[in-house]
Parts: C-alpha cells; structure tokens; sequence
C-alpha cells in the first residue's frame, strides 16, 4: 500500500512529484498505478468482498444483509482515457461499499490511443444500461466526463440514472472555463497542456466545441439530480463552475461542493487523508437520500 497511517497533504504532494507520468500510454500506465496502488493492495479489502471478471471489478460490503434494495453504482476511472483502471480505482468503492453498502462496480472499458472515442461511450452506456435500475453513475476527471456523457445519452433514451456523482470532472474543451491556464502551477496531478494532450489522444479531430467533447454545451436540462466534488484550486474547478451554473441555470438539480486545497482526483487517497473520504462521504449521504426518495415515491 502507498501509507500505512494517516498522511497530510503535503505528503501526498511529495508522492505525486515522485512518481511523474512520462510521456508514452505505457509509461503513463505504469507510473499511474505504481503511484496510487504502491506495492501492495489486499489488506484493504477485508471488509468487502471484490470479484473479478472481464468487464471490471465489483465491491461489496461483507454484510450487505438488509440493503438488497440500495441502488448500484457504476464508477467510471479516471485518466484521461489514456491510464487508469478498476485496480487504482479501489478504494473510493471500498468507503462505498463498507461504510455506506452500496454495491460498486469498476468498469473495464477501452483505453486511448489505442481505442479512440466512442470507445470509451459505448463500452461506459452497455455498462450502465446492463447495470440493475436503479443505477446511479459516478467517476473522476475524465471518468466524470463519462459517467456525465452517458447520464444524457441514457436520459435521451428515456432511462436516466437515479443519480450522478461528479468528482472534478471533465465537462468543457470549448473556452468557458477560463481557469485552465491559471490552475497550471498549482494543480500536482493535471495540468491544462497535458489534459489537452491526453485529449487528443482520446478524441483526435472533434471540435471542441462537440458536445461529446464539451458535455456542458449539451442539453443539460436532461440530467438526473447530480453531486459535483472540486477542489480549489484545481485546473478542472472552472469546468466544475461552468456545468453546475449552466445546468441549474436550465433547471436541472445540481449540487456543487467546492473544498480549499481537495486535490485532483483526490479521493483515490482514502483512507488515509480525511479529505478523500470525506469527499466521498458527502457524495454517499446525496446518493442515499435519492436512493430513500426513490424508495419512499414507490412506496406511495
């Protein structure tokens, strides 16, 4: 594991700097997982069960008994689309799993440059249109990004999630978050030329003004009630600013949780930094309470 105690901020930055990402998918790949998985995982999972199978990961509290009727969330990694997976993704699902028994499940799906957008949408909407209903939707940065896309596009469809959990997402490409270039030197995991770079690699030629790429330009009137996670500062809050302003501004239910120095995709370091967890803590008690909304209308 990364720690084996609880740790300050100033150390995880000291991690962050130690392990830069490189410039190659490969290097990014190996260098992302050395940097948030460390050497070794399993102790962490002995109050959940985690199986395996092709498609991804799923996580379960040891006792789930009594709450067979909780929604399941499907949280899409973060990483531009270019690294990350299930595995670095763990332990923001454990909290979920253990403190709050939700059902988790880490999708798989295909990565950049390899695999180029759609990809990436269509593996995330079989994911979640599979998924039992209710389904709530969750990721980070260019997962938040996805779980956004995939929201609208099943919304369009007549199927929209219960819920959307945002952490730090991925929503704008096309200049309103004027931020990006101002974040530069304060944000230790992104910064805005490396974003973009990852960026190409994922959407090649799409304008950025596509609402695939820009999904805050999209017809935001279709989101299911949405919890947004950012930090400040960060190179991605402006994109976090712009989706909750437009979005309530086109009377959507969007709620926006804004925490000096939560860093990006921050949450991956629960449990040993008590912002990480209670960032997703805050996302949990939201998908709790449209969970019982859900359960109660039913009910009536």
């Amino acid at each position: 594991m990364p720690f084996e105690a609880p740790v300050t901020r100033e150390r995880l930055l000291r991690r962050i700097r130690a392990y830069p990402l490189g410039d190659t998918p490969e290097e990014m790949r190996r260098a992302f997982h050395d940097l948030v998985v460390g050497p070794e995982t399993g102790r962490m999972r002995r109050q959940v069960s985690v199986s395996e199978d092709p498609g991804g990961l799923t996580v379960r509290s040891v006792d789930a008994s009594g709450f067979t009727a909780m929604p399941r969330i499907v949280w899409f990694h973060g990483g531009g689309y270019v690294f990350g997976s299930p595995e670095t993704h763990i332990r923001p699902a454990i909290r979920l799993a253990e403190h709050h028994r939700f059902t988790v499940r880490l999708p798989r799906y295909r990565l950049a440059p390899e695999h180029p957008w759609p990809a990436q949408r269509d593996d995330a909407v079989a994911e979640a249109e599979a998924a039992p209903a209710p389904v709530i939707l969750a990721g980070d940065s260019a997962g938040g990004h996805l779980a956004l896309v995939t929201a609208l596009r099943m919304a369009k469809a007549g199927n929209a999630p219960l819920a959307l959990l945002l952490f730090s997402p991925n929503t704008d490409r096309s200049g309103l978050n004027t931020e990006r270039a101002r974040m530069d030197a304060l944000d230790p995991m992104v910064d805005d030329e490396g974003d973009r770079r990852l960026a190409r690699m994922c959407f090649g030629d799409m304008a950025d003004d596509h609402p695939e790429v820009s999904p805050v330009l999209d017809d935001l009137s279709l989101l299911p009630p949405t919890w947004i996670e950012v930090g400040t500062p960060e190179v991605l809050h402006g994109d976090a600013v712009a989706l909750h302003r437009r979005a309530t501004e086109q009377g959507a239910e969007v709620h926006l949780q804004e925490t000096p120095g939560l860093l990006h995709m921050g949450q991956l370091w629960q449990p040993w930094w008590d912002e990480a967890t209670a960032s997703i803590d805050r996302a949990a008690a939201f998908a709790l309470t449209k969970a019982a909304e859900r359960r109660n209308a039913s009910a009536a």
